[in-house]
């Protein structure tokens, strides 16, 4: 429990809209591990590894994914699948031996970002199904589907607003 002191009266400030990011769309996505800790899956078969993800250029920047790999695991198919994905991850980033997980912080690869339904929820969420070396793709830009059309990305909420303002100034949009 944290104690506020009894400053704030949300009566007197305007809430913030909902941040809906939906998905990205799928293509080819720079990106950096920001974040990563070890937890213990629900299932009690084991522990994972939790990659926190981050886009760091284009349009949809700072929008964030995770990666859970189970390399400490009862059942050996599981971890052998998560290690064959952590070893690309190593690989992509350039530290092949890790001691610790920080090691793989901030450093930029490639991910290659496709949809999934979630077994769970039935919802699609985004997955990284590759994870390449920026050096293995020197003349990288991003793909058509991961440049976002106008008005889309990082502040969906604003533009939405300059739209209607526009609207209501009876700007159609046209540069002349």
């Amino acid at each position: 429990m944290a104690d506020l002191g009894g400053v704030f009266d949300a009566n007197q400030v305007e809430p913030a809209e909902g941040r809906d990011f939906g998905l990205l769309p799928k293509g080819d996505y720079r990106m950096a591990i920001t974040d990563s800790t070890v937890k213990a899956a629900n299932s009690g078969n084991g522990n994972y590894l939790k990659l926190e993800i981050q886009v760091t250029d284009g349009a949809y920047a700072n929008r964030k994914l995770w990666e859970n790999l189970n390399l400490w695991h009862r059942d050996h198919k599981t971890m052998t699948i998560a290690q064959g994905t952590f070893s690309a991850i190593c690989r992509a980033v350039g530290v092949m031996t890790p001691r610790d997980s920080a090691e793989l912080h901030n450093r930029e690869f490639i991910g290659s970002v496709y949809q999934k339904k979630n077994k769970q929820t039935g919802e699609l969420e985004n997955k990284i199904g590759k994870f390449s070396p920026i050096s293995m793709a020197a003349n990288y830009t991003p793909s058509a589907q991961a440049r976002a059309p106008q008005g889309v990305g990082v502040a969906p909420a604003k533009q939405r607003a300059a739209n209607r303002a526009a609207q209501e100034a009876g700007d159609d949009g046209a540069p002349f």
